[in-house]
């Protein structure tokens, strides 16, 4: 798939997501769930990193978009876990609150996984099918961990330049003692076995389609 595709794909997904968020402000005369326009920026970052790396030939050029990819890819599916804000609020129906972070979470697992995939062809290109499939499959338990990172201890993914000191030290401390850090664990191999679930679905549906439309065209 050309690389303008998706990103433009990307776009008007996320107009459809800032739109609702617009219009809640306005029905609602109050900016709750800002938040969630910055989290989609956030989500939409390792797609603009895979685009670039689709772009590169050379590992020693590929290698830093890779590694930058893997430190903003957990934002996508992080925002599956703003669903936890979801409440009834004055001014707004339940259901629109409910519309709304429903697109925003589903936009940005879309974001997550075309970026993955990018990645992953990448990988694949340069070493081997198998090698890319491992990629994935540590990306996404992860990506597992960087949801606990941010929901749980408010971490986020440009501490590890501003405060890496504090950020390694909280990490470290789960890895050290990992059975005083059940929930760690429990968030990590569950979103992690979640996202592996839903990427697999994912790709059979994306390969599907794909093998219809050459069936189509060879026709």
């Amino acid at each position: 798939m050309p690389v303008f595709r998706p990103l433009a794909i990307a776009a008007i997904a996320c107009v459809w997501c800032l739109s609702l968020l617009g219009f809640r402000f306005y029905w609602s005369n109050h900016g709750y769930f800002a938040f969630m326009g910055w989290n989609l920026f956030l989500a939409a970052i390792p797609l603009g990193s895979a685009a670039l790396l689709a772009k590169v030939d050379r590992w020693r050029f590929g290698a830093p978009l890779v590694a930058g990819w893997l430190l903003f890819f957990p934002n996508a599916p992080y925002v599956l876990t703003d669903l936890l804000h979801l409440r009834a609020r004055p001014g707004v129906p339940l259901w629109y609150d409910l519309l709304m972070l429903l697109s925003f979470a589903l936009v940005s697992l879309w974001l997550g996984f075309q970026s993955l995939h990018m990645v992953q062809t990448w990988v694949a290109r340069k070493t081997s099918r198998a090698m890319a499939w491992s990629f994935v499959g540590v990306s996404l338990l992860l990506s597992g961990f960087g949801i606990y990172l941010g929901r749980f201890l408010r971490w986020n993914s440009w501490d590890i330049v501003s405060n890496p000191i504090a950020l390694l030290g909280d990490i470290w401390a789960r890895f050290a003692d990992p059975l005083s850090h059940g929930r760690t664990w429990g968030v990590t191999l569950g979103f992690g076995g979640l996202l592996l679930v839903a990427y697999l679905f994912w790709m059979f549906s994306v390969t599907t389609a794909a093998t219809a439309a050459s069936r189509d065209h060879a026709d």
